[in-house]
């Protein structure tokens, strides 16, 4: 039983600096902490840093540790990606791939945690094709994939200059994800 606030932790953006990932991703956090959960992100510029992702690597790198201590910690995760060509983007299946540290824990890989997936990309296409691709790694890797997945059209401009939604119905997909997430983990904190 948890006896503190959940922790989220949100893994996604890309490698430019206030993308519209990353600005996803964090009105989906600010949703968990509306709810009473605390909230982590490791943005674009952290997952920039992560060196392509090598089982044979004596050594993790400071990055790769402290991605793997903060997945290890999370009570649940949102993983936001941008639908390049039909797919997650290889900096965020760098950053999942690199969950293979965590093989040999109790708790291996994502199990026994709901993970939100929320995809921006330019045409509802990719949306759809990238979503899927998510929540089947997300499965892969033992999480539970939360039952609805955000998919925004950046093909319109999706925020305003404060970082908050335009469209009523983005920002409902967004704290929908944020929701859910937090209340898997109350649900489990319960057992």
């Amino acid at each position: 039983m948890i006896s503190r606030k959940p922790l989220i932790v949100g893994i996604g953006g890309t490698t430019r600096i206030g993308s519209t990932t990353e600005r996803a991703l964090s009105v989906a956090l600010k949703a968990v902490e509306a709810g009473g959960g605390e909230t982590r992100l490791l943005g674009g510029e952290f997952l920039a840093r992560l060196p392509i992702y090598n089982p044979a690597l004596a050594e993790p790198t400071p990055e790769q540790v402290e991605l793997a201590q903060a997945v290890r910690a999370a009570d649940g995760l949102i993983v936001a990606s941008p639908g390049y060509h039909g797919s997650i983007s290889g900096v965020i299946k760098n950053a999942l791939d690199t969950l293979e540290m965590l093989r040999g824990d109790a708790r291996p890989y994502l199990t026994d945690r709901a993970v939100g997936c929320v995809i921006t990309a330019d045409g509802w296409q990719a949306a759809g094709t990238t979503l899927t691709a998510l929540r089947s790694i997300v499965h892969a890797l033992r999480g539970w994939p939360t039952p609805f997945g955000a998919a925004l059209n950046a093909t319109t401009s999706l925020f305003d200059a404060e970082g908050g939604c335009i469209e009523a119905k983005d920002a409902w997909q967004l704290a929908t994800v944020g929701q859910q997430v937090l209340d898997f983990a109350k649900m489990k904190a319960r057992v």
